[in-house]
C-alpha cells in the first residue's frame, strides 16, 4: 500500500512539473517580474545611494521632476514628477532679468521654476499612518514601543499623502545634512546658490546640539524657494545647462519629512529601520520585502497613477508602442533572487526562472555566436528557445593615464608626446576587446562615447594619430610608426639614446589575483612590442587611491561612467581645473593644455548647436595629439531576454526601464513546464526494482516457513 502511493505521488508531482520551481505556486500567472542581484545594496537613501546595483532599486521607487525618454534616441530629458519642463529663467549680478538668448558671461543665475503633477501620493508606510484624532500615529515612539517591531510589516497600519513642492525642496537640503555623505554635495554645492554656507550652517547647528533631531524646516537655503503646492525655484550661479539632467536622479526626488522623522526615533536603526534600508517614494514601485541574504521584492505602488505608457518613438519601434496610452507600471512585482555565482544564474535562467540575464564569459560562446561579417546573434540554441539579444554600447570609456606630472611619461614637451603616441599605437585595444571582453566593447578614439553629443562616427570620428582610415573602417597604425616615434621620443630600440639604459615605465593598479594575471600579461606584451619595460605594481585599493592623489603615478587605469549625457560630463575629466593633485578634482591624469582650458570653458555651458560641435572637434584633435590617456575603450552591454518579456530597449541612461517591460505570463508558464518536466524512468526503474525485491523477499520468506514445517 505505501509503495502504490508513493507512485501516486510521484505521479501527481509529475503532472504538476513544478518539482524545480523555486517560486510559490500561488504567483504563477501574475504579472512578475523575476530578477536577480548579487550583492546587497549599501545604499537606498537616495541622497547617498549612487552605484549602478543601488540605482537599479531607487530609480524604481523614486520620481525626480525628470526622466530619459524611454525609446527616443539621442538620449532625451522629458517630465516624470514635474508637469512640464523646468523654465529657466536668467539674472545679472543684480538680479535683474536677463533675455533668453543673454551672453552667458553676463548670467550670474539661472532659476529654475519646476511644477509637478498634482495628485501624486507616496507609497504606503507606517510614517503616513494617523489615528481617529488625526495625528500622525507613530511619530512619538519609544525604543519599548519597537520590542516587537522588525520590520515595517510589523507596524498594524499604514497611510499615504499627496506629494508636494516642499517634499523636493526639503531633499535638496538633505544634500547638505552633515550626517549624510552626500557624493554630489562638492559639485552641487559649486552650482545651488547658498548649498556650501548650508552645509557648514548645519555643521554648526548639530555641534551645539549633537543628540537633536536635526530639524531642516528650520533652516532656509537661500537657492530652493517654495511657492505654493506644486511649484518650487532652484537658483544656481551663472548658466549651467546641464544642471536639468540632475534633475532626473533620485537626489533630487521627494522625501517626505515625516519618513524622516519617523525613521529617527529612538531604537529604529538598531532594527534596520532607516532609509537606507526601506525607502520611501512615491515612484510606481516600493520595497516590501528586503532580506539582502535571499530575496528583495518590489511591489507596484496601489497609488501610482500619473503616467502612461509612450506614444512615440523611433522608426522601427512599431512594436514597442502596442501598449501606448497604458498606464505604468505594466508589472504588479518584481522579484529579485541573490545569486552570487554566474553559472546557477545561467542556469535558471535557461529553465526560465529568471526573466533576463547577463551573459558571463564562461557562458558567451553558447549563448552568442558571430557571423563571418562581425554581426552578433543568439546561438541556436537559444534561438530554440525564443531567447533574443539586446546590446548597446554603454556611456563609459574605460581608459589608462599617464600622469602628466611624471617627468619621463608627462609633460607638454615633444619627446614625451611622441613616447605616449607611440605607447597608444603599441597597446592594441582591438585584440584586448576580442580576448577579454569577447568582443563586447569599441575602441575609444576620445573620452567621448556613442550616444553623447559631439562623438562622430567614421572617418569624422578616428584618432589619426594611432589609426588609419582604411577600407571604410579605422586600421591602427603598424608597430614600425610606433617604434619610429619612440626613436623619435629619444628611446630608439626601447634604450635611452644618451644613457643606453631601457625604458622602463610603471603601471599602477589594484588589479590582482588569478583573473587579472593574463590581463597584465598581455599589457606587458604590448610594451614588449616596442622593447619598453613594463612594470606592474599593483596595490590595494586605499594605497591606489592615495599614490593617484600625491601624483605617485607614471600609468594608472581608470573609467568613468556618465552621470548626464552631455560632452562636458567626459571632457572636463581632462580639465585642469579638475586635477586631482593641485585641486583634488577628477582629472587623475593632471592634464593640462591651457588651449583645451580656453576651449572648455568656451564649451561646457553651450546648448548642442553646429557652433559647439566644432568646438568639441577642435578639443578633441588637442586631445589625441597630446595624448594624455590611452583611450582604451567604451564597454558594451549584452542582454539577454526570454520571448515572454516585452517592451524591451536598451537604454543606458534609464534606469527606470522596469516599469515599461510586460510579461506573457501564459506563455512563460506553459514554456517553463515544458523546459523543467521531470525525468521520471530513474524513479520508475527505482520503484520496479523494489517491487521486485519485495516480491522475491515474500517468495523467500514463504518458501522457508513451507519448509520449516
Amino acid at each position: 500500500m505505501k509503495v502504490i502511493v508513493a507512485l501516486w505521488l510521484v505521479f501527481s508531482l509529475a503532472a504538476c512539473g513544478v518539482w524545480n520551481n523555486p517560486y510559490s505556486a500561488q504567483d504563477e500567472g501574475k504579472p512578475i517580474l523575476y530578477s536577480a542581484f548579487t550583492e546587497r545594496p549599501k545604499h537606498l537613501d537616495p541622497v547617498q545611494a549612487y552605484s549602478e546595483n543601488e540605482y537599479e532599486f531607487l530609480a524604481q521607487i523614486y520620481a525626480p521632476p525628470l526622466q530619459y525618454h524611454y525609446l527616443k534616441r539621442p538620449y532625451q530629458l522629458i517630465p516624470l514628477a514635474a508637469s512640464s519642463m523646468p523654465v529657466v529663467h536668467y539674472l545679472d549680478k543684480n538680479q535683474q532679468p536677463l533675455p533668453e538668448n543673454a551672453a552667458t558671461e553676463k548670467i550670474a543665475y539661472s532659476v529654475y521654476e519646476i511644477s509637478i503633477k498634482p495628485g501624486m501620493r507616496y507609497q504606503p508606510h507606517p510614517a503616513f499612518a494617523r489615528g481617529a484624532d488625526e495625528q500622525l500615529e507613530y511619530a512619538n515612539l519609544a525604543a519599548t514601543n519597537l520590542q516587537s517591531i522588525h520590520g515595517l510589516a510589523d507596524f498594524p497600519h499604514s497611510g499615504t499623502r499627496k506629494v508636494t513642492a516642499a517634499d523636493y525642496a526639503y531633499q535638496i537640503k538633505r544634500l547638505a545634512h552633515p550626517q549624510l555623505h552626500t557624493p554630489i554635495l562638492g559639485v552641487m554645492s559649486e552650482y545651488i546658490v547658498g548649498l556650501k554656507d548650508y552645509a557648514a550652517t548645519l555643521q554648526q547647528a548639530l555641534k551645539k546640539n549633537p543628540n537633536d533631531f536635526l530639524d531642516l524646516a528650520r533652516y532656509p537655503l537661500q537657492g530652493v524657494q517654495v511657492i505654493d503646492e506644486h511649484r518650487y525655484r532652484i537658483r544656481v550661479y551663472g548658466k549651467y545647462p546641464q544642471f536639468s539632467y540632475w534633475l532626473a536622479m533620485p537626489f533630487f526626488a521627494p522625501m517626505p519629512h515625516e519618513a524622516v522623522k519617523f525613521y529617527a526615533q529612538a531604537g529604529m536603526r538598531e532594527r534596520n529601520l532607516s532609509l537606507d534600508w526601506w525607502p520611501v517614494g512615491s515612484g510606481p514601485y516600493y520595497l516590501s520585502e528586503n532580506d539582502p541574504n535571499q530575496r528583495m521584492v518590489l511591489t507596484r505602488n496601489p497609488y501610482y497613477d500619473s503616467e502612461t505608457y509612450p506614444a512615440e518613438g523611433e522608426t522601427g519601434d512599431a512594436e514597442l508602442l502596442k501598449d501606448a496610452g497604458k498606464p505604468l507600471p505594466l508589472i504588479d512585482k518584481v522579484v529579485f533572487s541573490l545569486e552570487k555565482e554566474t553559472i546557477p544564474y545561467w542556469n535558471k535562467f535557461l529553465q526560465g526562472y529568471y526573466d533576463a540575464s547577463g551573459i558571463s564569459s564562461d557562458s558567451f560562446d553558447q549563448a552568442v555566436q558571430v557571423s563571418v561579417a562581425g554581426e552578433t546573434m543568439v546561438s541556436e540554441e537559444m534561438k530554440q528557445q525564443g531567447i533574443e539579444l539586446s546590446t548597446a554600447v554603454a556611456t563609459s570609456t574605460m581608459y589608462t593615464g599617464f600622469n602628466w606630472l611624471d617627468p619621463v611619461v608627462g609633460g607638454d614637451s615633444e619627446r614625451s608626446r611622441k613616447l605616449r603616441q607611440a605607447i597608444a599605437i603599441a597597446v592594441d585595444y582591438e585584440e584586448f576587446i576580442s580576448i577579454f571582453a569577447n568582443g563586447r566593447g569599441i575602441s575609444a578614439q576620445s573620452p567621448i562615447p556613442p550616444g553623447i553629443f559631439g562623438y562622430r562616427d567614421g572617418k569624422d570620428g578616428i584618432n589619426s594619430y594611432v589609426y588609419d582610415w582604411v577600407e571604410g573602417a579605422p586600421k591602427r597604425k603598424s608597430v614600425a610608426v610606433a617604434k619610429r616615434l619612440l626613436a623619435e621620443a629619444g628611446y630608439p630600440d626601447g634604450a635611452d639614446a644618451q644613457t643606453h639604459q631601457p625604458l622602463v615605465i610603471n603601471l599602477d593598479t589594484t588589479a590582482s589575483g588569478v583573473g587579472n594575471k593574463s590581463r597584465l600579461d598581455w599589457l606587458r606584451k604590448q610594451f614588449d612590442k616596442i622593447n619598453v619595460q613594463l612594470v606592474v605594481r599593483s596595490t590595494d585599493y586605499n594605497r591606489f587611491q592615495d599614490k593617484v592623489r600625491k601624483g605617485d603615478t607614471q600609468m594608472f587605469y581608470f573609467g568613468w561612467n556618465a552621470d548626464y549625457p552631455d560632452p562636458e560630463n567626459f571632457l572636463f575629466l581632462l580639465h585642469s581645473a579638475q586635477a586631482k593633485v593641485s585641486k583634488g578634482g577628477e582629472n587623475a591624469a593632471n592634464y593640462h593644455n591651457p588651449e583645451y582650458d580656453q576651449l572648455f570653458d568656451q564649451m561646457k555651458n553651450m546648448e548642442n548647436s553646429p557652433a559647439r560641435q566644432l568646438i568639441i572637434d577642435r578639443m578633441l584633435q588637442i586631445l589625441r595629439r597630446d595624448s594624455p590617456w590611452l583611450w582604451g575603450y567604451h564597454p558594451k552591454n549584452y542582454v539577454l531576454q526570454h520571448g515572454w518579456l516585452h517592451n524591451i530597449k536598451p537604454n543606458v541612461m534609464a534606469n527606470n526601464k522596469l516599469k515599461y517591460w510586460r510579461v506573457d505570463t501564459v506563455q512563460r508558464e506553459q514554456l517553463r513546464r515544458s523546459w523543467n518536466q521531470p525525468v521520471l524512468w530513474p524513479l520508475g526503474l527505482m520503484t520496479g526494482s523494489l517491487l521486485l525485491f519485495g516480491f522475491w523477499m515474500r517468495y523467500a520468506l514463504r518458501s522457508r516457513d513451507v519448509a520449516a514445517v
